[in-house]
């Protein structure tokens, strides 16, 4: 009897590990790449400048795109070779 016990036991610890690994794995698998997308697009979103026009022709540059109005998205960060110089000539 005492041996039954423990091959049931050990039956139901197998239907266990194999309910974790076909289951369970994959779907935390498939969150945590749900999440590092999300975190990758907030990532990009937060090195996002927009750049328009308001009716009078004025040129703004906001962290937040214009509602109703055409914009384009520029990255924070200037690309390599790019020399930014602030000063008049």
């Amino acid at each position: 009897m005492k041996q039954l016990g423990m091959v049931l036991a050990a039956v139901a610890l197998a239907a266990a590990a194999w309910w974790w690994f076909t289951a369970e794995m994959p779907r935390r698998a498939q969150a945590n790449e749900a999440a590092a997308e999300a975190a990758a697009i907030q990532a990009e979103r937060a090195n996002t400048l927009y750049r328009w026009r308001d009716e009078a022709g004025n040129l703004h540059v906001t962290d937040a795109p214009p509602k109703g109005r055409r914009y384009e998205r520029i990255s924070r960060t200037p690309q390599d070779g790019i020399t930014v110089d602030g000063g008049k000539p």
